[in-house]
């Protein structure tokens, strides 16, 4: 038998939201919103999630809407990494 590399496919999750926070040095806060369907009411409600992300050229700023992808952990909290800058904030 020949022992060939197994090739390791890997699927990145990415999603979009806007920065609430560019305070750290190659870092930027996510804020990540969805609607989901409450159980009993079905009515759709807003739940959101803040995500860390890794901003290699500090290019963003708060209010900006911007795409993330998943990538190998970074820091302790961060596993995201900017992809791109999709609306700048005014």
């Amino acid at each position: 038998m020949t022992t060939e590399s197994a090739k390791v496919q890997t699927t990145k999750r990415a999603t979009q939201g806007s920065v609430i926070s560019a305070a750290g040095d190659k870092s930027i806060t996510v804020l990540v919103e969805r609607r989901v369907t409450h159980p009993l009411y079905k009515k759709y409600i807003r739940r959101s999630t803040k995500l860390h992300a890794h901003d290699e050229q500090n290019q963003c700023k708060a209010g900006d809407t911007v795409r993330i992808e998943t990538c190998r952990p970074i820091s302790k909290t961060k596993c995201w990494r900017l992809v791109e800058v999709i609306t700048r904030a005014v």
